[in-house]
């Protein structure tokens, strides 16, 4: 049988056509599911090319057909599989953050032409033009991890672009992971002296105090309900998280969730000074006649309510941190000034550094990493031994710093 050639005398393969027509190269191949594919290219060379590719990835079981969808296509697929096995504000949260960043970009592109040069190009340019930080940035890597992750395990792509692209990331802009510091106890005695002094400020005396007195997090704080709280046996469940949600597309709104983990469904011991602040928080609300006037998903007897009724924001709850730190420093160098002493300052601090504050004072006073682990819902107990490990050099230091000029060993 004789074989076909091109206008070259050059001798075709099977399924290869030559069209004197348009002076164009085929290719033409059937796919495990029967349906018959066909590609081009203006020379025999680059079809080849194509060829030896394709016959590659048939080898290897990738599916070529779907290899031009596109990281959206990819994502919205993903997105469906994951509907009842993310909680809702996560899931809010990775369309938000997509829609925001990702759509519109890289999204675009077919997932066969996707590199890791391009996704390592596209984070740089987040961070370089300041469109997010690096913490931030780890949302995105999140969610194009699992789609990328996903192609692969249904055969659409070999590898996924996305293995080491934040840390390559992180390396060049020498990024090193904020370290959450813990209030020193002086620092932390000072801003509760000062909220109580401060007529402006008395009404976040209990709040401070209760997450002091706990290590819950803002979230589990926002959304403790009274029927949460068991003052006849002298616990505290944690069972949920109140999110709050800022986004551009969407507006403001709350939702409710339980703990991400078992581990953050926990029962926290009342101290009396915690169950002291609840009970003036209580009486507080009384007093002004407020009633929580806010309903998520049935439930509206918060513990802690703004003004108007409605249950406390994180952020505004951090903003107050904020004012009250400012405000009292202010105070404190006017004061040390006059004294001719060392002001006592605050550091700049968050929601998050009372819960590890109260962290290390559990550390310094517990060594059943078990307990600590479990009071804190910690999921990993590494998170807990980093903290204990650190209050337990600092306790170190502090109690050698006593024993100077007392061991009788100088001569």
């Amino acid at each position: 049988m004789q074989r076909r050639k091109d206008n070259k005398g050059r001798v075709l393969k099977d399924g290869e056509v030559y069209r004197k027509s348009d002076g164009l190269y085929m290719y033409r191949w059937t796919a495990k599911n029967g349906k018959r594919h066909t590609i081009y290219d203006t020379t025999l060379e680059g079809l080849r090319e194509k060829e030896e590719k394709i016959q590659h990835d048939l080898a290897e079981g990738i599916r070529i057909p779907e290899r031009n969808l596109t990281v959206n296509d990819l994502f919205e697929l993903w997105r469906k599989n994951k509907v009842g096995l993310n909680k809702e504000h996560t899931t809010s949260n990775y369309d938000y953050m997509y829609k925001r960043f990702v759509r519109d970009e890289i999204g675009t592109m077919k997932l066969k032409d996707v590199r890791k040069s391009d996704i390592r190009n596209f984070y740089n340019d987040l961070i370089g033009n300041g469109k997010m930080a690096v913490d931030t940035l780890a949302i995105i890597q999140n969610v194009l991890h699992q789609v990328f992750a996903m192609a692969v395990d249904d055969e659409y792509i070999r590898v996924n672009p996305t293995d080491g692209a934040l840390t390559a990331v992180k390396n060049a802009y020498r990024y090193e992971m904020p370290k959450r510091h813990a209030l020193t106890l002086p620092q932390q005695q000072v801003f509760l002296n000062f909220i109580k002094k401060t007529p402006k400020f008395q009404h976040w005396l209990p709040m401070f105090t209760f997450m002091l007195g706990t290590g819950c997090r803002i979230s589990e704080t926002v959304g403790l309900c009274w029927g949460d709280i068991d003052f006849e046996s002298g616990f505290i469940t944690i069972q949920h998280n109140l999110v709050y949600h800022d986004h551009e597309v969407g507006g403001c709104y709350f939702t409710m969730s339980t703990p991400k983990t078992a581990a953050g469904k926990r029962a926290i011991p009342i101290l009396p000074e915690v169950r002291k602040a609840l009970e003036q928080e209580r009486a507080n609300q009384q007093e002004l006649e407020l009633v929580c006037e806010y309903e998520i998903d049935g439930i509206s007897d918060f513990v802690f309510l703004n003004r108007f009724g409605q249950p406390q924001n994180p952020q505004t709850v951090n903003c107050a941190i904020k004012r009250i730190s400012v405000a009292y420093n202010e105070a404190e160098l006017e004061k040390a000034e006059k004294e001719k002493r060392k002001p006592q300052l605050l550091p700049p601090f968050s929601c998050h550094n009372l819960r590890h504050t109260f962290c290390t004072r559990l550390c310094e006073n517990e060594t059943n990493l078990k307990i600590i682990q479990d009071i804190m819902g910690h999921k990993d107990i590494r998170t807990t031994m980093e903290i204990y490990a650190e209050a337990t050099k600092e306790a170190k230091a502090h109690s050698f710093a006593n024993l100077n000029g007392k061991l009788g060993i100088s001569v």
